[in-house]
């Protein structure tokens, strides 16, 4: 694996760690030539997920994207990598568990709200926001209200 800060062609493996029930394994190096440590993650290549979007587009499933929006939403939210990477590793492990080719973009959206939701609910109404588009303020309001109800989190 070549190292991502000094681009050197050898590492080696510090500690291996199975993630997301032995779906994935996280694998911390240490370069041989500057001895700066980082992460990689390790799975099984299956056949691309195609995501159908609103309009009507396809495209290859991009964890790397969801990633990037989840981000957004947990800013300065007391949540950690480990804790974003699980639940973008759940979220791909339901779809792939769909066992289809194709996956509305929705439902994706309607999993990281659900995830949300239980992780942390300021990220969880900044993601709706967006997601859901509110035409007002009142359907912020009822999105909030319905987090407090009982039964929630």
């Amino acid at each position: 694996m070549r190292c991502p800060y000094c681009k050197a062609k050898d590492s080696r493996v510090i500690d291996s760690r199975d993630i997301s029930g032995g779906d994935s394994i996280r694998r911390r190096r240490e370069c041989v030539e500057c001895k700066r440590r980082f992460t990689t993650y390790e799975r099984v290549e299956t056949a691309p997920l195609i995501v159908v979007k609103k309009d009507g587009r396809r495209e290859e499933f991009n964890p790397e994207k969801l990633r990037q929006k989840l981000r957004v939403a947990l800013t300065k939210r007391p949540i950690g990598e480990d804790a974003l990477e699980a639940l973008i590793n759940r979220i791909e492990s339901e779809l792939m568990a769909l066992g289809t080719k194709e996956v509305s973009s929705h439902a994706i959206g309607e999993m990281a709200l659900r995830e949300l939701k239980a992780l942390d609910h300021v990220a969880y109404i900044r993601f709706a926001s967006v997601y859901r588009q509110f035409a007002d303020i009142d359907e912020l309001r009822r999105e909030v209200e319905g987090l407090s109800a009982p039964g929630d989190r």
